[in-house]
């Protein structure tokens, strides 16, 4: 038996290792996008202060360890075989919980995870031994420490409103203060404010964080406490840093010409890591820890039966070895600088914060329109009310200037002012919670700061506000449902485990494998078709030959996807293959999704061009039409014919599978001309293209007439007519807009390369 909970052990700190990684890829967005949105400096120096800060604030943590272990339920109450089956559902649904977040791109919370899992597994081991003991569920109280559990909640919610409402108001008061012209205003006040920022940061870091942190107990060389010293002396070190950081500052200034504001993102980011790896490594290797202590004690009491040895030993003190701390640091900061899906989940945020407009990733809903619709009349009430003097020295303050050209992957997603306030602001709320060992969702509040200073900052403009608050909608109701999600799963795997046995362990462990391998199999190939369609988007540095070669690439994807989707589809309705149609469809749509999106970036595409002819960007326009009508042509196309399918209705009979079967060999030639038109550039083939699609127009119109005489003869049906002359009329289309869209490319390519006209 001792051999088996050893095992448990192992296995409990071996998804701690894995939660450590899922779970840094998640919350790297909280201290990263400040400094990396801004380009506040090189990316090595970015993830080098990160990593010194995870390092340093994972020794801060050893207090909050004390919510894994008795924050959610009474262990005293438990026997040493439920805690591990607690533990052991937490740590598995987290795993694969974070995971699936992290590999669609949502920040997600790890504390709300932690606690709602911690939540569901006591509430499901309690109630089967409550049934056990022929108990009533109303004795669930006694199991569960519920006002420390709502506490811990109602802190997290309530830290949503006050995160976002200081965002908004600080940076309100910074940008009127230096405006987006921020260079003269920085030389008068910037070391004041680099001084005030990081004086806040200590204070809230050093002072109250070192309370309940593994160097609370130093003794100083006068024999005093570290942590007694500290709050014996705080007035002094507030006093100390605030001159000694304004005069560091202003020396580096004048000094060494660094500037004031890179220095306050870079110890911004510091202290946010810090800050993070201080709170939330607890929902990480809390837990583990928390049943290593506990097969120590059994072990420690002399092996009695691990379902009678109850777990008092959990109600008090139990201090966490630094050397764990400091591996969990070391594991953290290695995922931070390979993990991909770390980038991924910062890209949302970011692109949220965005104060440029671009592609949208999010689309708009109602309730995003009813607030930028009540947000406008709001702000057209409020102008109206202050004089006009006032409303021409706010309207000067908060009118941004241009970062540099938006379709620039080095032009930052927003300036170092909003950058600074987003970190003081995120690592004080965070560092303040910590000291009062609530533990702050580091993800919520970073996340509502950004987005109370995108709004502060007119980031959410009318062009773009319905769409970013949208995706704000999105990533709060993802933190819901993750709520709603880790009670649910944590509890029936807990529940399993308890009435299944210890086999059900196992099956759930390769269970969870089995998941994180399948989405990281999944993120790996989207990835990679990101990369692909990144590669055919034109950049600044692109000279006009290499945006030829670039477009010439999207028109010959455009043309091989057309031709795999309409075979494919035809081919599997005709077949009756439900599998084959649905993975035509669903081609489909990531077809017009990838030519929505660059249609989305002809605006930028375009002041590329803005050397050449008005003729070459209107090639390309037309370019982008023409490869969207494509999509849309074989969207509709297949719609139909999957609803048919999908309904059970009756098949083309043998005469129009026949017919269709002929048509798709034909479709097959003209796309392969199409194809070495477009590969080799060999413009003067289009005549003998535009003679194979006259001869399909005429082979669609001798199906149209067959399909008539069965109508007289009635041989089909109404929704078979429906259906067929959909094929035809959408096959029509996208024959035209493929002759149109290599007519474009041909035109595009000698205009693009002839010289600009004067």
């Amino acid at each position: 038996m001792e051999n088996f909970y050893l095992i448990l052990v192992v296995i409990l700190f071996a998804l701690a290792i894995s939660d450590l990684i899922v779970g840094v890829s998640n919350d790297a967005v909280n201290f990263l996008n400040s400094a990396i949105g801004s380009k506040a400096a090189p990316k090595w120096l970015i993830f080098s202060v990160a990593s010194l800060g995870i390092l340093i604030g994972a020794t801060f943590s050893s207090g909050m360890m004390e919510v894994a272990r008795k924050g959610i339920f009474h262990p005293d109450m438990f026997f040493f075989s439920e805690i591990m089956v607690i533990f052991l559902a937490v740590m598995i649904t987290d795993v694969v919980l974070l995971d699936v977040f992290n590999t669609f791109g949502m920040p997600t919370s790890t504390t709300v995870s932690i606690v709602f899992e911690l939540l569901g597994s006591a509430v499901a081991v309690s109630l089967v031994k409550i049934s056990q003991a022929d108990g009533t569920a109303l004795e669930l109280s006694k199991y569960i420490n519920s006002d420390k559990a709502l506490a811990i909640i109602s802190g997290i919610l309530v830290s949503v409103v006050i995160a976002f409402t200081f965002g908004v108001a600080i940076q309100y008061l910074a940008r009127f203060l230096f405006s987006f012209r921020y260079e003269k205003p920085l030389k008068y006040f910037g070391s004041i404010f680099g001084g005030l920022a990081i004086t806040s940061i200590t204070y809230f870091i050093l002072i109250k964080g070192v309370e309940g942190s593994s160097f609370a107990e130093w003794k100083m060389a006068n024999g005093e406490f570290l942590e007694d010293w500290v709050a014996n002396h705080s007035g002094k070190i507030l006093i100390y840093s605030l001159i000694g950081w304004t005069v560091l500052i202003q020396l580096l200034s004048w000094v060494f010409h660094i500037k004031i504001l890179k220095v306050i993102v870079l110890v911004g980011t510091f202290a946010l890591a810090m800050a993070f790896a201080g709170n939330d490594l607890v929902n990480f290797i809390g837990v583990p820890i928390a049943g290593f202590k506990s097969f120590q004690a059994w072990i420690g009491s002399g092996h009695p039966a691990p379902d009678s040895y109850t777990m008092e030993m959990l109600t008090g003190n139990v201090d966490t070895p630094s050397y764990m701390l400091v591996l969990a640091g070391i594991v953290m900061i290695i995922t931070l600088i390979f993990s991909k899906k770390a980038r991924s989940v910062v890209s949302t945020t970011v692109d949220l914060s965005r104060q440029t407009e671009g592609t949208e990733r999010f689309g708009s809903s109602m309730v995003a329109r009813l607030i930028v619709r009540s947000s406008v009349k709001a702000n057209k009430t409020v102008k109206g009310l202050l004089p006009s003097a006032m409303n021409r020295l706010i309207e000067k303050r908060f009118t941004p200037i241009p970062l540099g050209p938006s379709n620039d992957p080095e032009t930052p997603a927003f300036d170092k002012i909003r950058a600074a306030v987003n970190l003081v602001v995120a690592s004080i709320l965070i560092s303040f919670g910590t000291s009062l060992k609530l533990p702050l969702s580091t993800t919520y509040v970073t996340f509502m700061v950004a987005m109370g200073t995108s709004l502060a900052d007119r980031a959410w403009d009318r062009e773009s506000a319905v769409y970013r608050i949208s995706g704000v909608i999105a990533v709060i109701g993802g933190w819901f449902l993750t709520a709603i999600i880790a009670f649910t799963i944590a509890g029936l795997i807990a529940l399993a485990i308890s009435l299944g046995g210890n086999l059900i362990i196992f099956i759930m462990i390769g269970v969870a494998i089995f998941l994180v391998v399948r989405t990281h199999i999944f993120f790996k190939k989207r990835n990679s078709k990101r990369k692909e369609e990144d590669e055919e988007l034109a950049n600044e540095n692109d000279a006009n030959e290499q945006i030829i070669v670039k477009s010439n690439k999207q028109v010959i994807s455009a043309l091989i996807a057309s031709n795999q989707i309409y075979s494919l589809g035809i081919d599997g309705f005709l077949k009756e293959d439900r599998a084959k149609l649905k993975n035509a469809f669903q081609e489909s749509i990531e077809f017009s999704q990838k030519s929505k999106k660059q249609k989305a970036r002809v605006y930028s595409t375009i002041q590329l061009l803005i050397e050449g002819t008005i003729e070459t960007s209107h090639f390309y326009v037309q370019m982008t039409d023409y490869k969207r009508e494509m999509a849309h042509s074989l969207y509709f196309l297949l719609d139909p014919l999957e609803i048919h399918l999908e309904n059970q209705h009756k098949p083309f009979n043998k005469e129009q599978s026949g017919e269709m079967k002929a048509l798709i060999t034909q479709i097959d030639e003209f796309f392969n001309l199409s194809l070495y038109i477009a590969k080799e550039e060999r413009f003067n083939e289009l005549d003998n293209l535009i003679g194979k699609r006259e001869k399909l127009f005429e082979t669609l119109n001798k199906l149209e007439k067959n399909q008539i005489k069965r109508i007289k003869n009635k041989d089909v049906s109404t929704r078979n007519s429906q259906l067929f002359f959909k094929i035809i009329s959408e096959t029509k289309n996208l024959l035209l807009h493929s002759v149109n869209l290599l007519k474009s490319q041909r035109d595009f390519n000698i205009f693009t390369r002839q010289p600009a006209q004067d």
